[in-house]
């Protein structure tokens, strides 16, 4: 019986790729064949930052890299994150397409088909290549329960009229002490409670509504899960089940991958800086 072959794709950022490789090894230390998806730019990245051999993998552990559409350069750093929002839809569907294709029957493939992607919740534009295959997709979200639960009111608070700021002046005149009594799970929270995408006078910026459309892909996971456990976010999670019935908690991650002793798993890391 082949394994289950899963795709990982995390949004291309630090905080993003750090849980995403927590969350492959368990699944690879749980029977399944992983395939670690990076951006080209920061594929290099962990190549200078950890060694040439650092994306070897292994036989059931490999690793891949797709274009993110910005221009190449050799800075070490993070991106722009509005121009990856803006670019990662419009360039690296296609790449993730052929790549999957590769995987399933190109002249070279020597792995199991693939049967799920995990995506970074903020990477939603991978639906369509899971819907194109007919793979189940979850979405994995890396902020906290409440955190999320937050980005998903961010539309009703414009219909609202909450937001936008009206000038930058509500940022230091107690309009962000406003109480907000109808979030369920959030009771009596503040302006200044939620994530701060919202502290903006443009309605069109683009981190607040890039992350405004990106929670309404939720329904359209398969599952949803979030690195955080129930006892710690309950109220936030019930109303997160609620948009998607198919929602769990998998954290804390870095706990459980405590607990795991594999010595084949000891060169692979996801620090894009150098490490001390």
């Amino acid at each position: 019986m082949e394994k289950p072959h899963a795709i990982c794709i995390p949004y291309p950022a630090q905080g993003h790729i750090n849980p995403m490789m927590k969350l492959a090894i368990l699944l690879h230390f749980k029977g399944f064949h992983i395939s670690f998806v990076n951006t080209h730019y920061n594929h290099k990245r962990l190549l200078r930052s950890r060694g040439p051999s650092t994306l070897d993998g292994l036989p059931d552990f490999r690793f891949y890299s797709i274009p993110d559409g910005l221009p190449p350069s050799d800075v070490d750093t993070t991106q722009s994150i509005p121009a990856l929002f803006e670019s990662l839809p419009n360039h690296s569907l296609e790449p993730l397409c052929e790549l999957i294709t590769n995987l399933n029957g190109g002249e070279d493939s020597d792995v199991p088909p693939v049967t799920c992607i995990i995506s970074d919740g903020c990477m939603s534009f991978t639906l369509s290549a899971a819907d194109r295959f007919g793979l189940p997709e979850v979405l994995f979200w890396t902020p906290s329960a409440c955190g999320l639960l937050g980005y998903t009111h961010y539309r009703e608070l414009v219909q609202r009229g909450y937001i936008p700021l009206k000038d930058m002046s509500d940022m230091a005149n107690g309009y962000l002490e406003t109480s907000l009594d109808w979030i369920p799970g959030m009771n009596n929270i503040r302006l200044w409670d939620l994530p701060s995408f919202i502290r903006t006078t443009d309605i069109n910026d683009i981190l607040f509504t890039y992350l405004m459309t990106e929670v309404e892909n939720l329904p359209r996971g398969a599952t949803i899960v979030l690195n955080t456990f129930d006892a710690l976010e309950q109220d936030s999670v019930n109303p997160l089940i609620a948009i998607n019935p198919q929602t769990f908690t998998i954290g804390p991650l870095h706990l459980m991958q405590q607990h795991i002793h594999d010595d084949r798993l000891k060169n692979i890391g996801s620090n894009l800086s150098k490490e001390d």
